[in-house]
């Protein structure tokens, strides 16, 4: 079936930098949009970043400038990169794909997670 595994996060300190990958995998016929979202506990869970197949971007007002999303289409991946990164983006982070699967249709998947932790 189909999975999206994250990895990347990690530690890291005050106006560091950390690259998060998320690769979809599995019975995929094709990927709409995809998307960072990020989690603090006892929150609800927001986007961060947004990509469509297309490419076009948007992003949280709280992490322009600072982050950004792209994807390669043929590897069935997404990435972010972040940079200059604050307290405040601690936080787990999710990657989510719209997309058709060829077993069940059209539906949102979810990756495991992925605790980034600025160290201040």
């Amino acid at each position: 079936q189909v999975q999206l595994v994250e990895s990347g996060g990690g530690l890291v300190q005050p106006g560091g930098s950390l690259r998060l990958s998320c690769a979809a995998s599995g019975s995929i016929f094709s990927i709409y949009t995809m998307g960072w979202y990020r989690q603090a506990t006892g929150k609800q869970r927001e986007l961060v970043a947004g990509i469509a197949s297309g490419c076009t971007e948007n992003y949280a007002d709280s992490v322009k400038g600072r982050f950004a999303i792209t994807r390669d289409n043929a590897k069935n991946t997404m990435y972010l990169q972040m940079n200059s990164l604050e307290p405040e983006d601690t936080d787990v982070y999710y990657c989510k794909a719209h997309l058709h699967s060829n077993n069940n249709g059209l539906n949102n998947y979810w990756g495991q997670g992925n605790q980034v932790t600025d160290s201040a």
